[in-house]
């Protein structure tokens, strides 16, 4: 473990290095961003859809017996930017796209399209790296966002179908409870899940080697490894920001 993330901090600088120079191309960016976030949208969306819906039925009841009904949507909101929303949607897309990022990589080296790359004198890790890293930096935030008005909106119907909430008061105590730091930190989780779903698979495909059987032992890592990372990042920003500095 400590191996691999030395490998990762030296692919990402070897990358940043290449996106500096620019020499990444624009049309590439463009690609992978449709392959990581849009094709891994509606997944993403349902998958928070459907889990603040299932928190909203578990606690309109208990918010009713308790007199603070009102406070559901505000709840749901909090739950789901600061927690929900990131981690879900960031978890969607490494299992849909990580791996797939995973695989192509791994392919390209098992397959000697690597060493043919740097025949020609290219760094094959930013030129591989670098599209992907860019694209998912800037893109799952976006889905994230996305997410979150998904999420609260999901929560929303339930609360009006199971206790009969009116919309106005649930988004009251959305405005009331939901600060604007909670979505600034949250799109900070989405950017660094972004780069870390990217930087992980393709380093795991980078360094396999040997044949098909390798490429989806690759495959299977790089999904376990990307969700370990995922929620190791998701707990330091959450002391960082939401214990260590009091926020």
């Amino acid at each position: 473990m400590i191996n691999f993330l030395g490998l990762c901090v030296q692919n990402f600088i070897q990358t940043l290095k290449y996106i500096f120079s620019g020499r990444t191309k624009f049309s590439a960016v463009i690609s992978q961003a449709a392959m990581i976030s849009y094709d891994s949208l509606s997944i993403s969306l349902t998958i928070v859809f459907i889990a603040a819906a299932v928190i909203s039925l578990q606690i309109s009841k208990q918010f009713l017996m308790s007199g603070a009904e009102s406070y559901v949507g505000g709840f749901i909101a909090v739950a789901l930017v600061r927690e929900i929303a990131p981690g879900f949607a960031a978890l969607a897309i490494g299992a849909r796209a990580g791996t797939a990022i995973c695989a192509e990589v791994a392919n390209m080296q098992v397959t000697e399209q690597v060493d043919a790359i740097k025949t020609l004198g290219v760094d094959p890790v930013g030129y591989y790296f670098a599209p992907r890293l860019v694209a998912s930096a800037l893109t799952v935030p976006m889905v994230v966002i996305l997410a979150e008005f998904i999420g609260i909106v999901g929560g929303m119907m339930v609360a009006y179908f199971a206790i009969g909430l009116h919309p106005n008061r649930f988004m009251n105590t959305v405005w009331l409870l939901l600060e604007a730091k909670d979505i600034y930190i949250s799109i900070l989780k989405a950017f660094v899940f972004g780069i870390l779903i990217t930087l992980v698979c393709a380093t795991q495909g980078y360094k396999t080697h040997g044949g098909a059987k390798d490429v989806g032992e690759s495959t299977t890592k790089s999904a376990i490894l990307s969700t370990f990372y995922l929620l190791a990042a998701d707990f330091i920003i959450n002391i960082i920001f939401y214990v260590h500095v009091g926020i």
